[in-house]
């Protein structure tokens, strides 16, 4: 065969997403980035797989059995309120987080839980020896007899560990420490990615067992490795989080077996990790009185609404270009809602340094927050608090009009439920339903400053 022949069948794969071209490009036109294109082997000639005879019979499709995946609960009830009910056997979950976030402090948990109801169990670890997760396991009181650790970065090893221990339940921490000796290049690259996620996954469809991979993220936060990664598993869970916070959200992004609308709730601690069945509680701030420039909100997490509580402070400034600060809320969305209240509700912010943040480190991305921003900072530049219980749900446009939020009833329902009687919403919230107590409806921006600050000098 000639060099030239040989050459031409060589190909690159982007090692960000693994998409291939017969060329060297500059940038991956899948994922769109820059200089991630390696040359590897040359591709095999195509073939034709000859007709073998099969393991199975095709059946009809009402005649297949149901029994098989059904969900059975991990004992970690915000897990398994993300995971549809909990682990399918045969099920291939990726779990995904930035470093020290608590992904193996909840999956290890999950696993002794799981254990203590009498089946095996694997935890296998390539990132830490047996004696770290040992220690961990104490200190989050996750020892227990039908748990077993192996501390294994070959997939061989890993394959016969199971073999040894025929568990219910696999855990692999992480996908990417774990190498096959069939496959060229260090651990993490998108070949051996690719190749332990795919014997794993065979595997655990083989034999029904419940796997859990954990998955690295890049600097951006996506998931690490080949996209294809994700499409081979069944579900797909981010688990996210401050790091100067004890909260962390754990939200499904795929799931084959259930919603991906749900979000479940932790406190991450010293003694280990806590679901929150209530957290409204973390994100408001108790004080004896009111005081200026709070505001609370409503948001919805998935389809959990939770209560929190915005916090602005507007401070005079002879500076030619005032401060715009933000934390935990988008900087785009307050430098607009500032623009609308100085335009249109009167509220002058031009010469102001403005400085808004949320309480207990949970991040508000929803429009559904821009009234509550807006009444906080015009509540600090009148130096005057907002009635006490009052919360305010509303997306405000450019022009000062207000829009209405999904599920402005349910949200109100949970603020009620934790004690706030009073609500400002745009109007039409509610549709042809008759207001509860207390709740005001408001058309523009300027009629909900004149609505909750009745005293405001002008």
């Amino acid at each position: 065969m000639s060099t030239r022949s040989a050459k031409a069948r060589d190909q690159y794969r982007c090692t960000e997403c693994g998409w291939t071209t017969v060329k060297w490009l500059g940038r991956c036109k899948e994922c769109q980035a820059w200089g991630t294109l390696q040359e590897v082997g040359g591709a095999p000639a195509g073939r034709t797989a000859a007709a073998r005879h099969v393991r199975e019979p095709a059946r009809r499709i009402a005649e297949v059995d149901l029994s098989a995946s059904h969900h059975r609960p991990t004992g970690v009830d915000e897990l398994d309120r993300v995971l549809g009910g909990g682990l399918v056997p045969g099920g291939v979950v990726l779990v995904a987080g930035d470093p020290g976030i608590g992904k193996s402090t909840l999956l290890l948990d999950a696993a002794a839980q799981v254990a203590r109801g009498g089946r095996p169990v694997l935890y296998v670890s390539g990132e830490e020896s047996s004696a770290q997760v040992r220690m961990r396991a104490e200190r989050i009181g996750a020892v227990t007899d039908e748990l077993f650790l192996a501390s294994e970065t070959d997939l061989a090893s890993v394959l016969a560990h199971v073999e040894a221990v025929d568990p219910v339940m696999l855990v692999v921490d992480s996908v990417q420490t774990i190498t096959s000796g069939e496959v060229d290049g260090a651990a993490g690259n998108v070949a051996q990615v690719r190749e332990v996620a795919a014997a794993v996954i065979h595997l655990a469809k083989e034999r029904g067992i419940a796997t859990l991979l954990v998955g690295h993220v890049t600097k951006e936060g996506a998931i690490a490795g080949p996209r294809v990664l994700e499409h081979l598993v069944d579900v797909v869970v981010t688990f996210e989080g401050e790091r100067h916070s004890r909260l962390r959200l754990i939200r499904a992004v795929k799931n084959r077996f259930g919603p991906t609308d749900e979000v479940g709730c932790f406190d991450l601690d010293e003694s280990g990790i806590t679901g929150l069945a209530d957290p409204s509680g973390l994100f408001v701030s108790r004080h004896a009185h009111p005081v200026p420039g709070t505001c609370l909100t409503v948001t919805l997490e998935g389809r959990r609404p939770l209560v929190a509580e915005v916090q602005a402070l507007a401070v005079p400034t002879q500076a030619p270009s005032p401060r715009r600060t933000t934390s935990g809320l988008d900087s785009a969305r307050v430098a607009m809602s500032v623009a609308v209240l100085n335009r249109h509700a009167g509220v002058g912010l031009q010469q102001t340094d403005v400085y808004v943040s949320t309480v207990g480190g949970v991040r508000l991305g929803e429009p559904s927050t821009d009234l509550a921003v807006c009444l906080a900072l015009a509540s600090s530049v009148a130096d005057q608090p907002l009635p006490d219980g009052l919360v305010a749900i509303g997306e405000v446009g450019l022009a000062g009009d207000l829009r209405n939020a999904p599920g402005t009833l349910r949200r109100l329902q949970e603020a009620r439920r934790i004690g706030f009687t009073r609500a400002v919403v745009p109007r039409g919230s509610l549709g042809e339903a008759e207001l509860p107590p207390g709740v005001l409806e408001v058309t523009d921006l300027a009629a909900a400053v004149r609505a909750a600050l009745p005293g405001r000098a002008d």
